[in-house]
């Protein structure tokens, strides 16, 4: 079987690590999904405006190592092993994830992309296949798992005066409200749930171009800093 990507993701996370681990959890996010040949034309994505939600089928490509039949999945602590299809994790057989994302924007000219949000893509995820969400047949109100029945509880997030300033400066093509999406993606807690808080320690991730810093403090957590990389 040859399976082929049919289009590349230019997004605001530039690495694995601060993504969260559901979509539509940091609906602030904002990605473009480009069309590669020969589907970068109109035609391919004609009607798909009249959808407010698309699912995006996609390869997880910064995945290293190989799987197994049980992993320890993050939301569980790190502490219960479950089998690999009955989680979400990236280490998979064939490596391929499930996202549903909405719908922005359709953009035809230069470039045929698709302007998103909520979406939990790193940039330079290879994209596989693209369908409509269609709320009869996939919203199942009654639908239950134990193992996530919710999301999780979101830590509360300061972020000092000259931060959020500069984060409000940032300007892109996707319209992007950068201190909305800090603070969400903070108050997901991008840190392995099975590592405990180190308040001494200063984490970091690659977030629209800028390096964040942030520290665990009194049960939530505060933004230190957000500098351009090659500052």
């Amino acid at each position: 079987m040859l399976v082929e990507p049919i289009a590349t993701v230019h997004s605001c996370f530039g690495e694995k690590f601060g993504v969260p681990r559901q979509p539509l959890l940091a609906d602030a996010s904002r990605a473009a999904i480009e069309l590669l040949p020969p589907l970068d034309t109109a035609d391919a994505v004609a009607g798909l405006e009249e959808n407010t939600h698309l699912w995006v089928v996609f390869q997880f490509h910064q995945v290293a190592g190989q799987w197994s039949a049980k992993v320890r999945p993050p939301r569980l602590g790190g502490n219960r092993k479950l089998g690999v299809l009955a989680t979400r994790s990236p280490f998979r057989p064939n490596n391929i994830g499930l996202s549903v994302v909405r719908l922005i924007e359709v953009r035809t000219g230069p470039k045929v992309e698709l302007v998103v949000g909520g979406a939990d893509l790193v940039d330079g995820t290879p994209v596989l296949d693209i369908k409509p969400y269609i709320p009869y047949a996939d919203a199942l109100p009654d639908a239950h798992s134990t193992f996530a029945d919710a999301s999780p509880a979101p830590l509360p997030v300061s972020m000092p005066d000259a931060v959020r300033d500069r984060a409000a400066a940032y300007r892109d093509d996707w319209g992007t409200d950068l201190p909305r999406l800090i603070e969400q993606v903070l108050a997901q807690d991008p840190k392995p749930a099975y590592q405990k808080p180190d308040p001494a320690r200063i984490y970091g991730m690659q977030l629209c171009g800028f390096d964040l810093r942030w520290r665990y403090v009194d049960g939530g957590i505060e933004v230190v800093d957000l500098t351009s990389p090659q500052n």
